[in-house]
């Protein structure tokens, strides 16, 4: 897909970026469970059972808890069946039933609680079964398995420029930041800007990590703050190179983008990095000044596709 000049009129009439973008997608959406959480949860789970003693012990048995209103929930809980392992899975009571429903027929224990409640609930369910916690983002084994995604398209795209990955928790953004550490590919991330939604980006340009943040996006799989462990990799360490945000409007024209020309189905979080590189107009001048006539060849991670036919239709109606 190439790279559209925007109008004078919609950047304020001053002159618009005209980047040479070649773009390289990443369709974690064809991942196993729909994205790429599958990634971070079957790490954890394997390194798991190579912790000394842990298979001794009945860790098996005991199990592994995870806390999620998506994608992690049946990333986890498929790992943990693949393995013969115990999984119980918090989810808060606000999660779309049919990502409850796919959690159950993995073969979870599925806890529904408040949606404020569901690491005081998973801390609970560590005490009382013994079970081991695999936290959505904020977890070694999780982030180095999201890099996997970045080692890939390395490997799948020769002279990449840069990778704009989407941002929530920060497990696969920062994960993708290690994986280009030292090999001159640039590393960006993107979130939606409604109510205060790009509290990853807003965290970095200040200097101090956002804890809380309260959105209605439609971009419902970005809602979440920045983990600490991440955060040391995307701010202290300095290893994303900038974060940029897009309106919904924007994200919702980059998700119909994607359906109607690579044919395939992404929620809307997966669309942000698409919207960034064609919208953002702060992202764009960056290109245009760095890359000049050459171009950047741009890998866009696809996050996941686990939408609703019913969701779709609402979105687009």
């Amino acid at each position: 897909m190439a790279s559209t000049p925007r109008s004078s009129s919609s950047v304020g009439n001053r002159k618009p970026a005209q980047p040479i973008i070649r773009l390289r997608f990443k369709c974690e959406n064809m991942q196993r469970i729909g994205a790429f959480k599958a990634r971070g949860a079957f790490h954890a789970i394997e390194r798991l059972k190579q912790e000394p003693g842990w298979l001794e012990n009945d860790g098996k048995r005991k199990g592994v808890v995870g806390f999620s209103a998506g994608n992690h929930a049946q990333a986890l809980a498929l790992a943990a069946k693949e393995n013969g392992i115990t999984a119980h899975i918090v989810m808060p009571s606000t999660t779309r039933p049919y990502k409850i429903d796919a959690t159950k027929g993995y073969g979870a224990n599925v806890v529904v609680c408040g949606p404020k409640d569901r690491e005081a609930v998973a801390a609970q369910i560590v005490n009382e079964t013994g079970a081991r916690l695999i936290p959505p983002f904020n977890h070694p084994d999780v982030i180095l398995g999201q890099a996997t995604v970045g080692l890939e398209m390395q490997d799948q795209v020769q002279n990449l420029d840069a990778i704009i990955a989407p941002c929530s928790g920060g497990g696969l953004l920062s994960g993708v930041a290690l994986s280009c550490e030292g090999t001159g590919v640039k590393v960006f991330g993107a979130e939606p800007e409604f109510e205060g939604a790009d509290d990853g980006r807003r965290g970095y340009y200040s200097g101090n990590r956002v804890t809380e943040v309260n959105t209605r996006t439609i971009a419902d799989g970005l809602i979440g703050v920045v983990g600490q462990m991440p955060w040391e990799i995307i701010y202290e360490r300095r290893l994303v190179s900038g974060m940029f945000a897009v309106s919904e409007v924007e994200i919702l024209e980059a998700t119909k983008l994607i359906l109607e020309r690579l044919k395939v189905v992404v929620e809307p979080a997966a669309a942000v990095p698409l919207a960034v590189a064609l919208f953002n107009e702060e992202f764009r001048s960056l290109v245009e000044k760095e890359a000049g006539e050459k171009g950047w060849d741009l890998g866009l991670v696809l996050s996941g596709g686990n939408v609703g036919v019913e969701g779709l239709a609402k979105l687009f109606s």
